[in-house]
C-alpha cells in the first residue's frame, strides 16, 4: 500500500430523505467552489499590496510585514471560535459568519488608511484574516462527505477553485487602487474596499446554497451507520429541524479542544499532518509577504509584482487536483515529502535571485506548489487520522497552529530582511523544513 494511502472497502451510498448522497455531494461541492472563487478574489486582490500599504502608512520597511502578520494572527485567533461555531451550527453558519467578519475588517483597513492610523490598520487586517479562516475551513467542508479513497481529491477540488479568483486578484489590484483615487485614499487601500464587497457576496452565496450542511449531514450519517439505517441522516440534512440542532449543539460541547488534543496525541499520523500543514504554511507566508518589498527594491513596478504574485498563487492552487490525485494514489506521506523538496528548491531560487525577476518568479511558483502539496496531503492525512466525533475541533486547532506559526514567521520576516536581507530570510525558512522532513520519514518508516 502507498505511504499514507487510506484503505477500506468501496463506499455504500445511502439515500437521504429520497436524495442520493452523490447529489448532496454535488450541491455542496458547487457551493464551496463558487464561494472559493469569490473568496480567493477578495483575498488575493488585497494581499498583493498589503505590505506596500503597511510600509506607506507605517513609514518603514521594517513594519511592512506587520500587515500580513496581523491578517495571519487574526486568522489564527479566529480559527477556534469559528470551528466551535461550526461544531455547534454546521459549516454554513460558520463560513458565512467568517466572511461577514472579513468584510467588516476590509472597511476598517480602509478607515485606517484614510486616517493614516497604523494601529487601526492592523486591527482591520486582523479581522480581514477571517476570510482566510473561511477559505481554509472550506477544504474540510469538502472532506466531510467524501469517501476516504477520494478524500484528498475532494479537498483539492475546493483548493483549486480558489485559482480563478486568486490569479485574477493581483492583476486587478491596480484598477482597484485607481478607483479610490477620487476619495483621497492611498492607492493600496482600494483592493480592501473591493474585497469587502466580494466577501459579502461569498457569504450570501453560502447562506443560500450550502444546504444540506455537510458537517451535520456527515455526523448524521455516522449515527445512522451505528443504528443501521439512513433515516436519522435524512432527518438531520435539513437546517430547520429544532431537535437536530439541539442534538448537534450538545455534540458540539463535547467536541472541545481538549478532545481534539487527545485525538492528536493518540495518532502519530495526525502529528505528521499538523507538522506538514504548519511547516508548509509558515515557510510560504514568511517568504511571500516580503517578496513584493524585495521586488520593489530591485526596481519592479506594481504590474510586475502583481504578475509574480499571480504566478505564486497559480502554484498554490492551479495544480491542486494533481496533488490530490497523487495523495490518493501514492499516499499522503510521499506527497508531503515532495512538498518539502519543492519548498526547499523555492527558497534556494528566491533567496539567490538578487534582482533577477524571472528567477524570483520561478521561486515563488515553486513556493506555491510546495505549499499545495503540504496543505492538501496534510489535510487529507489529518482527516484520515482523527475519528468523526473529534474532527471539527482538530481541524480548528490545525488552522490555529498553522496560522499562529505563520504569523510569527511573517512578523520576523520584515525584521530579518531589514537587518540581514532577503537571502537570509529564505535560508532561515528552508531550515524550518528539516524537522518536518525528519518527522515524516520517521513515522513513514515505522509504518
Amino acid at each position: 500500500m502507498p505511504l499514507g494511502a487510506p484503505g477500506g472497502p468501496p463506499e455504500q451510498l445511502p439515500v437521504l430523505g429520497g436524495t442520493d448522497l452523490r447529489a448532496v455531494r454535488r450541491r455542496v461541492r458547487l457551493a464551496l467552489v463558487l464561494s472559493q472563487i469569490l473568496g480567493g478574489l477578495g483575498v488575493s486582490t488585497a494581499v498583493a499590496l498589503a505590505a506596500v500599504l503597511a510600509e506607506e502608512i507605517g513609514g518603514s520597511e521594517a513594519v511592512a510585514g506587520l500587515a500580513s502578520t496581523s491578517s495571519v494572527v487574526g486568522t489564527a485567533l479566529l480559527s477556534l471560535p469559528f470551528a466551535a461555531l461550526m461544531a455547534r451550527r454546521g459549516r454554513r453558519v460558520g463560513l458565512t459568519s467568517a466572511y461577514a467578519v472579513a468584510a467588516v475588517g476590509g472597511l476598517v483597513v480602509v478607515a485606517g488608511a484614510a486616517m493614516r492610523n497604523f494601529p487601526l490598520l492592523l486591527v482591520g487586517m486582523a479581522a480581514f484574516g477571517a476570510s482566510n479562516t473561511a477559505n481554509l475551513q472550506a477544504r474540510f467542508a469538502a472532506a466531510d462527505l467524501a469517501e476516504p479513497l477520494h478524500r484528498a481529491r475532494a479537498i483539492s477540488t475546493v483548493v483549486w477553485a480558489t485559482t480563478i479568483g486568486a490569479v485574477l486578484g493581483p492583476n486587478i489590484a491596480a484598477p482597484a487602487g485607481q478607483s479610490v483615487a477620487g476619495l483621497g485614499l492611498p492607492e493600496a487601500a482600494g483592493p480592501f474596499l473591493w474585497g469587502t464587497g466580494v466577501f459579502l457576496a461569498a457569504g450570501v452565496l453560502l447562506h443560500l446554497l450550502l444546504r444540506p450542511d455537510p458537517l451535520l449531514t456527515a455526523r448524521a450519517l455516522a449515527r445512522a451507520e451505528e443504528n443501521g439505517t439512513a433515516d436519522a441522516a435524512a432527518d438531520n440534512t435539513t437546517d430547520d429541524a429544532p431537535e437536530a440542532r439541539t442534538r448537534e449543539a450538545e455534540d458540539g460541547d463535547g467536541r472541545s479542544l481538549r478532545a481534539g488534543l487527545a485525538a492528536v496525541a493518540a495518532s502519530a499520523h495526525a502529528r505528521v499532518a499538523l507538522a506538514a500543514i504548519a511547516g508548509s504554511h509558515t515557510v510560504m507566508v514568511s517568504v511571500m509577504v516580503m517578496t513584493p518589498v524585495d521586488l520593489g527594491g530591485h526596481g519592479a513596478g506594481v504590474e510586475l509584482i502583481g504578475l509574480v504574485i499571480s504566478g505564486h498563487i497559480a502554484g498554490m492552487y492551479a495544480f491542486s487536483p494533481v496533488v490530490g490525485w497523487l495523495a490518493d494514489r501514492i499516499g499522503r506521506f510521499s506527497v508531503i515529502l515532495s512538498g518539502v523538496a519543492l519548498l526547499g528548491c523555492a527558497t534556494a531560487l528566491a533567496g539567490t535571485a538578487n534582482g533577477n525577476h524571472a528567477q524570483s518568479a520561478a521561486g515563488l511558483f515553486l513556493l506555491g506548489l510546495g505549499w499545495s502539496a503540504g496543505l492538501v496531503a496534510g489535510s487529507a492525512l489529518l482527516t484520515d487520522s482523527i475519528p468523526q466525533h473529534a474532527r471539527a475541533a482538530v481541524q480548528g486547532f490545525s488552522d490555529m497552529i498553522m496560522n499562529s506559526a505563520a504569523g510569527v514567521g511573517a512578523a520576523l520576516s520584515g525584521l530579518v530582511v531589514a537587518q540581514a536581507g532577503y537571502g537570509w530570510l529564505n535560508l532561515l525558512a528552508a531550515a524550518l523544513l528539516v524537522p518536518v522532513a525528519v518527522l515524516t520519514v520517521a513515522v513513514a518508516a515505522r509504518r
